[in-house]
């Protein structure tokens, strides 16, 4: 197996397609740090189906897509390319060439893997390296401080390198598969033992049910027969009854014979006797009308009396009422007299207390005046009093 080419396009840092011839011999990539050296091997490994974003130094798989600079957008897809010549003679590509491995991963849709422009899955890819080989964990992948882990490697890392080395890498990777296959044919096998129990229930059931299908299809034509037969015992019994009916139709016609040469008798005296009761009809009639006339005046009278008593009731009604008032007003009247006579000694009291009150106002004005004039001499005594004592003062002085 050997490379022949490598296709890049919108992954890491490569965001325009770019393309690698690897030619025979020794092919080198030199550059300064950060140019872009590494993402070119993990461009081949994650080609190789890589599935740890943490071994390709990003957080999630998405992030191996171009995320734009200043000066560029970022893409929605990064795919690469890896044309490899087939001088393996791998089975199921021994009529092709070339081997062409692609990857192509797209935002919020994840990755998907071809060969040779054809679908797979990612196992497909991984087991078609292993058998080359190689793989994206390959030992023959050597980066920076491989080769001390390599010198100082466990001899479980030393065989998986022989193993590798021999071509029996996608062996192992087969038979794991194979084993995986196996467990889960083991599963199907227990399940299907499981149902095949069911199933045998279910037979078991519907034997069963077959069984007792069948003994109802027997007792169905048993009951079939028996009512077939009921209904010929009971078919002959109506036609038995039929003729007794048919008979007794006969008789029944007889007597409607009989009856009707009665009727057409009694139609005639019929007719004869409507002659005769006619005029008494119109009679009848007459009668009826004049008593009908006769009720209707007997009821105006009626209902004339009973409005009549009903007038004279409330008559006797307003007059017990007119009683009352009138003895109401008796009352009222009594009433009145007899406060008026309270109140006419009431005025005579009112009269009295006034004509005291005067006397008392009279008398009391009088001493009123009387002491008024007593204090207005006693005021002129004291105030000649008061000049002489005054005029005493003066003249010892």
């Amino acid at each position: 197996m050997k490379f022949k080419k490598l296709e890049i396009v919108g992954f890491k840092s490569f965001a325009d397609k770019t393309h690698l011839l690897i030619e025979d011999g020794l092919t080198g990539i030199v550059g300064p740090n950060g140019c872009g050296k590494s993402n070119i091997v993990e461009a081949l490994r994650w080609c190789m189906g890589e599935t740890s974003a943490k071994s390709l130094r990003g957080s999630g798989m998405e992030d191996v897509i171009f995320s734009g600079t200043s000066n560029r957008p970022s893409k929605n897809i990064a795919e690469v390319n890896i044309l490899l010549e087939n001088n393996e003679n791998i089975p199921q590509f021994r009529d092709t060439p070339e081997i062409e491995v692609k990857r192509r991963i797209e935002k919020d849709k994840g990755s998907s893997y071809y060969i040779n422009g054809k679908e797979v899955r990612a196992r497909d890819v991984q087991i078609l390296f292993a058998d080359l080989s190689t793989g994206a964990h390959s030992p023959s992948m050597v980066s920076q401080g491989k080769v001390g882990s390599l010198i100082t490697a466990k001899p479980t890392d030393r065989r998986a390198i022989l193993e590798e080395a021999a071509g029996i890498g996608g062996l192992h990777a087969r038979r794991h598969e194979a084993e995986l296959r196996l467990s889960a044919a083991e599963n199907n096998l227990k399940k299907a033992d499981d149902i095949m129990k069911q199933i045998e229930l279910q037979l078991k059931n519907l034997l069963k049910q077959a069984e007792e299908a069948s003994r109802y299809k027997t007792i169905s034509n048993d009951i079939k027969k028996t009512e077939a037969l009921l209904s010929y015992l009971k078919i002959q019994e109506i036609n038995k009854e039929l003729k007794e009916s048919q008979e007794g139709l006969n008789e029944i016609d007889d007597d409607i014979s009989a009856v009707t040469i009665e009727k057409n008798y009694s139609s005639e005296l019929l007719e004869s006797e409507n002659k005769r009761i006619k005029p008494l009809r119109n009679d009848f009639a007459e009668i009826t009308s004049k008593l009908q006339r006769l009720n209707l005046e007997y009821e105006d009278l009626f209902k004339q009396e009973q409005r009549t008593k009903e007038e004279a009731e409330k008559l006797r009604a307003d007059l017990k009422n007119t009683n009352d008032d009138l003895q109401s007003e008796n009352i009222n009247i009594n009433n009145a007299n007899s406060n008026i006579n309270r109140l006419t000694e009431e005025k005579t009291e009112i009269l009295e207390f006034e004509k005291t009150y005067y006397e008392i106002e009279n008398k009391t004005n009088n001493d009123f005046k009387k002491i008024s004039e007593e204090l207005n001499a006693e005021q002129k005594a004291l105030e000649t009093l008061s000049e002489k004592i005054f005029a005493n003062i003066g003249n010892t002085e």
